[in-house]
């Protein structure tokens, strides 16, 4: 063993995340990947296991060259452990069964430098899903927003699968939903989820209560939206370094919670006189994609204004995905 050198100090490491609640389906789902001979042809696999439940991974079962490794406590979600944990095995890819009380964003800030999440998969019992988005939506939302896929395991004909698609599509629009039945059947989401505005009219009217739909959509998929000419209502604010007429116009947006209110704001480029703060405005303008200093330095949509109207704040001046 002594003439290996670590996977990750070679090139990146894909991480595979398993996210959801106990009892969801994760460890089953992780189990039946590892035995898969499409994903398994002798990488040597770490599998981080961050909650236990009645099910476990049995690695007689699979392929040689996986090992398990258990954290128990966030406390131990630091970039150093992780990179020791692949080391320690000469691993170069991961599974992580995640714990389903975490935020994700703990893992995230914990992963080495080299590691990549390739693939997110969200797994939920249907039968105490919408309970689990009642009383605990902030967790349910965290593991939504960023899934790849969504799994609803034993799905059955007194669920509703539209009640389900709305809650999903209300923290993501890219997910993809599958209903899996007792049987081990599953069914693939094709509710068709159209935009609340035209993107081919000559000018995309945005509702007030589609803004929060509207500016995650553009931030998603920025290159469809070069070149459209909008019309949307928003409130003013500065930041250091606009100079002239220029200005941020946004809108609170509330994703899951009160708690997680934040402002949601894009760079307009005005060449008359500069809106005073916290205006409400109706801007009209054309989106161009480029580099600007709102945004860091980094690319995104930057609304070239031709037209600013006074207007009224909105019936409700907190955007929201519902």
């Amino acid at each position: 063993m002594a003439d290996k050198q670590p996977k990750a100090l070679m090139e990146d490491v894909p991480v595979y995340l398993f996210t959801g609640f106990l009892e969801a389906g994760k460890t089953t789902f992780i189990q039946e990947t590892l035995a898969d001979p499409r994903f398994s042809a002798g990488e040597r696999t770490l599998v981080l296991l961050c909650e236990e439940g009645e099910v476990e991974i049995d690695l007689s079962a699979v392929p040689e060259d996986n090992f398990i490794e258990v954290i128990d406590d966030p406390a131990q979600l630091t970039p150093e452990n992780l990179q020791a944990l692949l080391d320690k095995h000469y691993c170069e890819r991961v599974l992580v069964e995640y714990n389903g009380m975490w935020l994700i964003e703990k893992l995230v800030a914990a992963l080495p430098e080299p590691w990549m999440i390739y693939q997110e998969f969200c797994f939920f019992d249907t039968a105490t899903f919408l309970p689990y988005n009642q009383n605990m939506r902030q967790l349910v939302y965290d593991k939504l927003q960023t899934a790849d896929c969504v799994v609803f395991n034993r799905f059955s004909d007194s669920d509703s699968k539209e009640e389900l698609h709305k809650i999903v599509r209300g923290a993501s629009r890219r997910a993809d939903i599958v209903y899996e039945w007792p049987d081990g059947t599953t069914d693939y989401d094709d509710i068709e989820d159209p935009l609340p505005f035209d993107l081919e009219a000559p000018i995309v009217e945005i509702a007030d209560r589609d803004y929060a739909i509207w500016y995650r959509d553009m931030g998603e998929e920025m290159d469809k939206y070069k070149g459209k000419t909008v019309r949307v209502k928003g409130t003013t604010g500065f930041a250091v370094g606009l100079f002239g007429g220029s200005f941020i116009l946004g809108r609170q947006v509330m994703s899951c919670c009160v708690e997680d209110i934040q402002m949601a704001g894009l760079a307009c480029e005005w060449s008359g006189k500069r809106p005073k703060l916290r205006d409400w405005v109706i801007v009209t303008a054309k989106i161009e994609i480029k580099r600007h200093i709102c945004y860091g330095g980094k690319i995104g949509p930057v609304l070239v204004v031709s037209k600013l109207e006074q207007a009224q704040e909105p019936e409700d001046p907190v955007a929201t995905f519902y």
